[in-house]
This record gives C-alpha cells, sequence and structure tokens, in this order.
C-alpha cells in the first residue's frame, strides 16, 4: 500500500471535524513511540524551551553515567545510542538553538567521560563529526548567538 502524499494528507485532515482529528492523534499515539514523544512535546514543552533542554541535558548524564566500559567495543555502542536520543530529541524541537546547546552539551560530556578518547578512532570520529555539524548550524544563527558559541567551540576544540 502506497501512502498518501503530505498534501493529501492536509486536504483530508481539513475535511474532518475535531472529534475525528483527536481520534486519529490519539491513534497514531498508540502505535509507535516516537509519535507519542512528539505528541508530547508539541502539547507540553514546545512552550517552555529551556525546561526542555535542562530535563533532556540531566537525561544525557544519566545516561553517559550508565556507559558500559567493560570493552571500548560496548561504549561506543552506548556512546551512538546516547547520539541517536538526542537526534531524535532535536527533530522534535526543530530549532537551531536547541540542537547546538545539546549537541556542544554531548561533545563536553563525551569528553570528560572520556578524557583520553583521541586515542579510540571511533570516538574521535563520532566527537569530530559532531563540532563539525554544530559549526555548520552556528553558522546559520544570528551573529550576536554565532560570536557566543563560537567561544565555547574553541573551547571545546582545545586538546
Amino acid at each position: 500500500m502506497k501512502p498518501a502524499t503530505i498534501s493529501q494528507l492536509k486536504q483530508e485532515l481539513k475535511n474532518r471535524s475535531s472529534d475525528e482529528l483527536l481520534k486519529l492523534c490519539l491513534d497514531l499515539t498508540k502505535y509507535k513511540k516516537e509519535n507519542k514523544e512528539l505528541l508530547s512535546y508539541l502539547l507540553f514543552e514546545e512552550s517552555d524551551e529551556q525546561t526542555y533542554i535542562k530535563d533532556l541535558k540531566t537525561e544525557i548524564d544519566e545516561d553517559f553515567k550508565l556507559i558500559n566500559r567493560k570493552t571500548p567495543y560496548l561504549a561506543k555502542k552506548s556512546v551512538r545510542k546516547i547520539l541517536r536520543n538526542i537526534k531524535k530529541h532535536i527533530r522534535y524541537s526543530r530549532k537551531k538553538e536547541t540542537e547546538v546547546e545539546l549537541m556542544m552539551y554531548f561533545c563536553s560530556k563525551l569528553k570528560q567521560t572520556f578524557p583520553n578518547f583521541r586515542k579510540n578512532t571511533v570516538l574521535l570520529n563520532i566527537y569530530d563529526r559532531q563540532l563539525v555539524a554544530v559549526k555548520k548550524t552556528i553558522a546559520s544563527l544570528h551573529e550576536d548567538l554565532q560570536y557566543d558559541y563560537e567561544n565555547e567551540i574553541k573551547d571545546l576544540e582545545e586538546k
């Protein structure tokens, strides 16, 4: 079965009553955890982005504490899982400032958790890729914000 296009869905949703829309939204949240998380963000957290960022940073802290360090393979796998979770929450927010803050926080936590991560090629590549992505995102922000974030980036780049 081929899914409908966005414009077709939009047109069909315009023709539905508010009760039908409510039912459709609730049905969507039943089948996928990400749909429920997105709807929760849109309803409860979108209005207070700073609290959302603070809560995510707390969650990141907890995730870094739970990293399995028995083998480098398990550590890398845990770091990738944390990164995947962060990116999912960035997609929900769709705000560049949130993306920059969370990714810079991830890089600083990675640096704190693994002081000698530069010896591990995979962790170093993850770190470097995220710094490059953050720099790209910073370039699209307002000049005042760019200056503030670039100072923080310099701190992260220092060896």
